[in-house]
């Protein structure tokens, strides 16, 4: 099926993916997205490595955090969720650009994100 210099070039080709692979999780780690929840009264800022990089709730809701405690652990959670979705998607289309063009077979290109 494969000749020697056939398989020594798609070796040599699977080694450049794997380096390009590492190069693209490395920048994962840079890349930040914002989730928020309550129209922007709780965001929280997560790396592409699921990192919470920073907290922020509005001033008005910290002053009543005492008297509805539960609204906002509810508010924490949908930001810190809609922050998650969005890594999911900024890493998905960072990792595309390594898998686009290499004839993958259908479904294959979803094993390297």
């Amino acid at each position: 099926m494969f000749n020697k210099a056939g398989l020594g070039n798609l070796m040599q080709q699977a080694q450049k993916m794997q380096e390009k692979m590492k190069q693209a999780q490395a920048e994962l780690a840079n890349i930040t997205v914002e989730g928020e929840a309550g129209g922007g009264m709780v965001k929280i800022t997560l790396s592409c490595h699921h990192a919470v990089k920073r907290v922020h709730i509005d001033d008005s809701l910290a002053a009543d955090a005492a008297s509805d405690k539960e609204m906002l652990e509810d508010l924490i959670a949908a930001a810190f969720n809609d922050a998650a979705r969005k890594v999911e998607a900024a890493a998905q289309q960072h990792m595309s650009q390594f898998t686009q063009g290499l004839g993958l077979p259908p479904g294959m290109d979803n094993f390297f994100k």
